[in-house]
């Protein structure tokens, strides 16, 4: 059963994240053009879940000639491949460069995302299957709370 521990090197941090990620698109079948590259190059190193415009203003506040459309459309493109994660929140879409199973906490007073690596205890997984009649394939747990 795949669950949320530890993360795949598709999708670890740094360059070598970013090039097995080239790599994924490229055994997608996907263009790597500019725009794509920049995308996916400020997510691994942002390593952070931000929105669209987040993407689009931090691009262009490095010097990196991107309009918002191209931004939105390659978002989109590699979130429907798999190869980054969106979370959809009450305030928009927010992407990520994990794609692999893994969960979330969000800071209730600042809105802040980390993402966790959790694997939950084989004896209360086969107590779920029970209750519900389903074999658990994998899962993402959705935590929030408040800093100590």
């Amino acid at each position: 059963m795949a669950g949320s521990s530890a993360p795949n090197n598709a999708s670890a941090g740094g360059t070598h994240g970013v090039d097995l990620a080239y790599s994924r698109c490229k055994d997608l079948g996907m263009r790597l053009s500019r725009q794509r590259r920049m995308v996916l190059e400020l997510l691994w190193d942002e390593r952070d879940h931000l929105s669209a415009r987040d993407i689009f203003e931090r691009l262009n506040a490095k010097g990196r000639n991107i309009g918002h459309t191209s931004v939105y459309q390659n978002l989109e493109a590699l979130q429907s491949a798999g190869v980054i994660e969106c979370l959809d929140r009450a305030n928009g879409r927010l992407y990520g460069y994990r794609s692999d199973p893994h969960s979330h906490i969000t800071c209730l007073e600042s809105g802040a995302i980390q993402d966790l690596d959790v694997e939950l205890p084989a004896d209360l997984l086969d107590r779920i299957e029970e209750q519900t009649g389903y074999r658990i394939e994998s899962y993402t747990l959705n935590l929030s709370g408040r800093r100590r």
